[in-house]
């Protein structure tokens, strides 16, 4: 018994054989086929086996022998995807198996491709196949065994895992004829009707429309397509035309009208399941929901409202930013186009800051409005007809690619303002990672225990260190920004520019008033004195003016500190002249290098010239005549500061707003500090 029915192209794992490749001819074995026996699956019934007969007469080796193209992951749209060929004549049938020979490309971009293959990185090969007629068997206590016994492979393509699991083609994909042959079933039992000409037959019309592939599915290595479902249930149309009293005369041929009407109806079922299927892949929906409205019967216009409601219930849940597949050969389309559009806004903001990049240009003078269209035009959402308001509101709550480009805008602005804010502190500091938000406790180790004599014979006397402890955890600083759908009318783009670099600065305010807070508040340290005390010998006890004089007597202090054990002499060296704002022309005229007085009494020596001048305007709050020295912080530890691991410095989250109409964009800093050690800091109240 036959039965016709459409299917597309398969593919199949096949086998590449590195040690047979010829450098010189640049040739490389296949064995496209072993025959093997695979398991398919299916929507609408049983699971069945498939096997591909290499039996000679059963074969077609036309299209190989003829050239057929060597390609790159299946692709089949462009022509730089042609990596080969397969060698004229070649492809035979070989003690079971399909062997061809396969001729690389010369071009440069195919050499990496080429080199992989002789070195045998690159083994795994796929084949793909139209099968155009099967024999159906179904043995005994086991599965249908579907046997391929006229089928053509095509094309060989080099796939990274042995089957490309992205294999399988799109709805609108050509199908091609193909006979079932059940040599085993009779129809009383299948309840199937042989076939002699398919479109005069309701019953095989809706058998043929059950048997039509759509999605591919991944078994053993291989990419088989499953039925297409059809609107009404094949099985019910089967039945009734089973319970529809047969003609008086079977050899009447059918009212010339029938057969126009069966085909108006298979060609209006095609375009109302590549219709759904093609508006659900538009809208990045899951293609089980198209599968749904399918096997549904639904018409078009209740499957566009079905669909609208899916995206507006997905515009509800929080933004999250899915991993951005990268094709071989290049970036993706849409980060590309992402990232110009958000170039072309920063250049519009600032023009010295950002250069603007050739990809951009042709977004230059683009409005917020016309780049809110572009946006959803590209994800397939037609704006003909829309107003302003809808266009907004569709733009920050759809599946196109605005929310991000605006976000991206935010995040550089706010990042370039907050890394250009100049953090003084930096110098002198030292920075860290916490792992997590429990307090940190920073061990102040002494000095090494002095070494001592070991006579002849003698024992080696154990040693200890000293130590003291300080404890500071970091916290978290945060606010949120909403931008509206008012601001993208009002094409108002400093609420994607200037607002986020405001915030920028003050996050990187935020860090330096928690640090020279420190230095301003003198807190207490471990044990239980303040920073700087006169018991920490790190304190004047007479203010002085900022001069040769004042700067040497604390320069012999900080190098006169001692250890935990008091007796340590650990020579710290300053290397920073810390002072306020006021103080700032002073500082530097006396570490000039470039200044020569007319006394030798008022030579500033080489040691104090090498000072680095530091200027800080918060310090002139709690006093614009004291001044500070510190050491460097790859000496002794002065004053530590910690970010949160993975998040140093503002970091950047949205979400589409629930409390205001638009996207809501969270500023958010983990940040600490505290004084780990007073011996490399020393502090004149000055004159």
């Amino acid at each position: 018994m036959d039965t016709m029915i459409e299917i597309p192209a398969l593919r199949r794992m096949a086998e590449l054989a590195p040690n047979s490749a010829d450098i010189d001819a640049r040739t490389v074995e296949v064995i496209w086929s072993a025959g093997a026996r695979v398991r398919r699956s299916t929507l609408f019934g049983e699971p069945y086996d498939e096997e591909l007969s290499l039996e000679p007469d059963h074969v077609r080796l036309d299209r190989l022998n003829a050239g057929a193209p060597f390609l790159k992951v299946h692709e089949v749209d462009t022509l730089d995807a042609v990596i080969g060929s397969v060698v004229p004549g070649s492809a035979r049938i070989e003690n079971g198996r399909g062997v061809a020979q396969v001729r690389i490309s010369e071009r440069a971009d195919v050499e990496p491709i080429w080199r992989d293959i002789q070195a045998g990185h690159i083994r795994a090969v796929s084949i793909g196949y139209q099968v155009h007629r099967f024999e159906v068997s179904k043995p005994e206590a086991a599965r249908e065994l579907w046997r391929a016994v006229d089928w053509t492979p095509f094309e060989v393509s080099a796939v990274p895992v042995g089957a490309d699991p992205a294999a399988g083609f799109r709805a609108q994909s050509p199908l091609h004829d193909c006979v079932l042959y059940r040599r085993d079933v009779p129809s009383t039992q299948t309840g199937a009707i042989p076939m002699t000409d398919k479109s005069n037959d309701p019953a095989s019309d809706a058998e043929t429309q059950a048997q039509k592939p759509t999605e591919p599915v991944e078994t053993e290595g291989t990419t088989m397509t499953e039925p297409k479902p059809a609107a009404p249930d094949p099985k019910d149309a089967a039945a009734q035309t089973r319970a529809q009293p047969k003609p008086q005369k079977p050899d009447v041929a059918p009212a010339p009208d029938t057969e126009a009407v069966a085909t108006r109806a298979r060609e209006t079922e095609r375009d109302r399941v590549s219709t759904i299927y093609d508006l659900a892949g538009r809208l990045n929906l899951e293609r089980s929901f198209a599968e749904e409205l399918v096997k549904r019967g639904t018409d078009v216009d209740e499957a566009r409202r079905l669909i609208l409601e899916q995206v507006a219930a997905k515009s509800e849940e929080t933004r999250t930013f899915s991993q951005v597949s990268i094709p071989l050969g290049g970036r993706d389309e849409q980060v590309t186009r992402r990232d110009a559009v958000a170039n072309a806004l920063l250049h519009r903001y600032s023009p010295t800051l950002f250069q603007l990049e050739d990809a951009a240009r042709q977004y230059r003078g683009m409005t917020l409005m016309e780049l809110a269209r572009e946006s959803l035009g590209n994800a397939g959402v037609n704006t003909r007809g829309l107003s302003r308001d809808e266009v907004a509101t569709r733009a920050l709550h759809s599946t196109s690619d605005f929310p991000e480009i605006l976000s991206a805008v935010t995040n550089k602005t706010l990042r370039q303002a907050y890394e250009a804010y100049p953090r003084t502190f930096m110098l002198f500091c030292r920075q860290v990672l916490a792992t997590d938000f429990k307090a940190m406790h920073r061990v102040q180790l002494g000095e090494a225990p002095q070494l001592l004599e070991v006579s002849e014979s003698g024992e080696f006397k154990r040693g200890t260190l000293g130590e003291s402890k300080e404890s500071y955890r970091v916290k978290t600083y945060g606010r949120v920004v909403a931008i509206t759908r008012q601001t993208l009318i009002n094409d108002d783009l400093d609420a994607f520019t200037r607002i986020p670099a405001m915030y920028g600065n003050s996050i990187a305010q935020l860090e330096s008033d928690v640090v020279w807070g420190i230095i301003t508040a003198n807190p207490a340290m471990a044990d239980g004195n303040a920073l700087f005390h006169n018991s920490h010998k790190n304190l004047a006890g007479t203010g002085a003016a900022l001069d040769v004089t004042s700067v040497g007597t604390a320069r012999a202090a900080m190098a006169k500190q001692t250890g935990l054990d008091k007796k340590t002499v650990l020579n710290v060296r300053p290397a920073f002249l810390i002072v306020p704002a006021s103080l700032e022309l002073k500082a530097e005229q006396l570490v000039a290098q470039n200044l020569v007085p007319a006394a030798t009494a008022s030579v500033v020596p080489q040691s104090i010239r090498t000072l680095a001048p530091i200027s800080e305007p918060r310090l002139d709050a709690a006093s614009e005549t004291a001044w500070y020295l510190a050491a460097s912080p790859n000496q002794i530890d002065t004053i530590e500061y910690a970010y949160l691991e993975g998040q140093q410095g503002a970091y950047i989250e949205t979400r589409n707003g629930f409390d205001v109409d638009g996207v809501e964009i969270k500023c958010r800093l983990d940040f600490g500090a505290k004084a780990i050690d007073w011996r490399g800091l020393y502090k004149n109240p000055g004159a």
